[in-house]
């Protein structure tokens, strides 16, 4: 007989720190997805997961695989801008392991985070996707993203230069 495995998504914990930062750095280290040329530490990204909380704008869900525990992926939104006035708009993005791809958890993870941002103070989604990637451009789509507008050649990674489409989403305020 073999064990069932279910998803839990929930908040981001520093119990994470360890797994997130895996995930991520497989992305710097083997894709154009992000433009962090060097790989970090755990250590290293503690601000970032501090960065973020349980309720408000700026939100990191983990998607873990039960009973195994396991951090299959998360999601993010984000500030913008730093700047006050871009307070209502928030970036997001998801990542996955490697060998969890494929088997919906982006969708389960965006559609926890977009209810988690129901009833916030937000206006837009924004979401940049790093050229090609037809899966994350699937994804963004499924969930109302629109395609705004393309930055030509703006990160350089692995000897190239790469284009990055950028997306908004409609929130409700």
């Amino acid at each position: 007989m073999t064990e069932r495995r279910e998803v839990q998504v929930r908040p981001g914990t520093e119990d994470d720190l360890e797994a997130l930062t895996g995930i991520y750095n497989h992305y710097i280290t083997e894709t154009p997805v992000t433009f962090d040329t060097e790989t970090f530490t755990p250590e290293e990204r503690r601000p970032w997961l501090l960065s973020y909380s349980e309720d408000g704008p700026h939100r990191l869900l983990v998607a873990q695989e039960t009973p195994s525990r396991r951090i299959l992926g998360y999601a993010t939104s984000g500030p913008l801008h730093p700047r006050p006035g871009y307070a209502t708009s928030v970036l997001v993005s998801a990542y996955l392991a490697p060998d969890a791809v494929g088997r919906g958890l982006g969708t389960l993870l965006y559609k926890h985070l977009f209810e988690a941002l129901d009833g916030q103070d937000l206006h837009r989604a924004y979401a940049g996707i790093a050229l090609p990637n037809e899966a994350s451009a699937r994804l963004h789509a499924r969930f109302g993203f629109r395609p705004v507008g393309t930055y030509r050649e703006v990160g350089r990674k692995f000897g190239r230069y790469w284009d990055v489409d950028w997306y908004e989403k409609p929130l409700g305020n």
